[in-house]
Formats: structure tokens, sequence, C-alpha cells
């Protein structure tokens, strides 16, 4: 049933085999309370949407965040304005993208899909995610990819367009960030890779000794980073065509990379 919000954008004729609607949903934010607006996509979802548009969103949080199905249903929801905190928290293979700025929390405890944001977005930026990608266009705040991690196989990436806040990389234990400030206003990051203890951070550019953790290694990329980088980097020009970037104008540039020292930089520290 369409709510009071929601407008249908295919013929009413349109139909799956199944009986359901798998056309494109809009629905108008405006007004909308958090949970009225996240009841809504769960009952979409449900009822097989696969496509829904969300405009004039103004601070609601955790959009996405209630999509989980044993059916594993999947949708691709399109954000129009500003998404509170904990956008696509626990998100479970779905696909957003925010056509402007998101706040804090992003990807937090994310298992699988994939986020683009076309601005910047907040702190804790893929906070405990465990996988799926994050591209975000622009730059992002303190403590991105805090205890970041990879989880049966899956391995999370972020890819960030500009630059990080301090604390990039806390306790990160698994997977793929690549930062590549495509504006060349250096990394200033202080305490990079502080408890440390998996995963890589790439940064395009250089960063000196005193704004990285003890516990972290800075190397030059070989040619398996290589493959890494080119992989993240064209599907993040694949998002953001506007920005007219070119892939190896911006792979031709100096990479250099963060991996800890050690599995266990605190065992001095416990008695086993």
């Amino acid at each position: 049933m369409i709510q009071d919000n929601e407008i249908s954008l295919i013929p009413t004729n349109t139909m799956a085999s199944g009986g359901l609607f798998l056309g494109a949903v809009e629905i108008n934010a405006d007004g909308l309370q958090t949970r009225d607006l996240n009841d809504r996509l769960r009952d979409l979802m449900l009822a097989g949407k696969r496509k829904v548009i969300i405009r004039n969103v103004c601070g609601q949080r955790y959009i996405g965040t209630r999509l989980y199905s044993p059916e594993r249903h999947r949708m691709e929801i399109d954000i129009f304005g500003t998404p509170g905190n904990d956008l696509a928290a626990f998100l479970f293979g779905h696909r957003l993208v925010v056509h402007g700025n998101a706040q804090d929390g992003v990807g937090n405890t994310m298992d699988d899909g994939e986020i683009v944001i076309e601005g910047r977005a907040g702190d804790v930026l893929g906070f405990s995610m465990r996988g799926g990608t994050i591209y975000v266009r622009d730059g992002c705040g303190y403590r991105t990819a805090l205890h970041m991690k990879e989880y049966e196989g899956k391995k999370p990436a972020l890819v960030i367009g500009g630059t990080a806040q301090d604390f990039l990389g806390e306790y990160m234990a698994g997977g793929t960030v690549i930062l590549l400030d495509l504006k060349g206003q250096g990394h200033r990051a202080n305490f990079i890779g502080s408890g440390m203890h998996g995963g890589t951070i790439y940064l395009r550019g250089s960063v000196n000794r005193s704004q990285v953790s003890e516990q972290v290694e800075i190397s030059p990329i070989d040619e398996a980073d290589r493959g890494i980088l080119d992989q993240y980097v064209s599907g993040f020009i694949e998002k953001f065509p506007d920005l007219e970037l070119i892939p190896e104008e911006v792979l031709k540039d100096g990479f250099v990379k963060l991996i800890p020292r050690s599995k266990r930089p605190y065992s001095d520290l416990y008695t086993y």
C-alpha cells in the first residue's frame, strides 16, 4: 500500500511474477521521524521494492539499518538531503547513495553492501565495519576506520577522495583504507594507526613519521599493492564521474603503505 509520503514511479500494471511491484518508490521525508522513515523502508523491502528514492532527508538516523531479511532482499536507496548519525549501521548488502554530506557513524558494523557519499562524512566512518565498500568523494572526520576488521572471508574497504582527521585506523584489525588527497592538501592527521594490529592503510602522497604510531610501519608500495589501488581507485572514479579523473593520473603519484608491526601491539601488557 502506498503511504501518504510515497509516490510510485512506475505504471501500476508493472508486476513481478510473484505479484509484487518491483519499480522505484519515492518517499518525501519532510516531517517524518526516524522510526517512521525506517519502518517505511522495511515495509517496502518486504513488499519486494528494489529501488527507493528519499527526498528532503534532514537528520533522520539509522537509515538502512533495519533492512535484514533471511531471504537476503536487496534494495538501492538514493538519499537527497543530510542523513543523521549511524547511516547504514549493520548494513546487510544494500546499496545507498547520499547526494550530499553524511554525519557521524556511517557504516557502523556494516556487514556487506556499498555506500557512496557525494560529499563529506563525519567522525567514526566505518567503525567496526567488517564487509562491503564505502566511497566518500571528499574528506572525513576523526577516528575513521576505528576497529575496522575482516570477518569470515569478508574484507571491508574505505576509499576517501580527501583526507582524514586524527586517529585514522585506531585499533584497526583488518580491511583496506585508501586516502587519495585529491586536492593536495597534505595528510595532517596525527596518531594514525594507534593500536592498529591488522589491515592496510594507503596514503597518496607522504606522511611524517611523527604523525604515525610507533606500532605502525611505513613502506613503499609493491606490485601487489598497485593491483589493489588500481581496483579501488577505478571504482572511486566510476562512482564520481563529475570529478573527471583519469585513473593513470591518480595512480602515477606516489603512495605509501601503513601496516602494523605486530598483530598484538599490547601483548606485553597482558599476562597471556
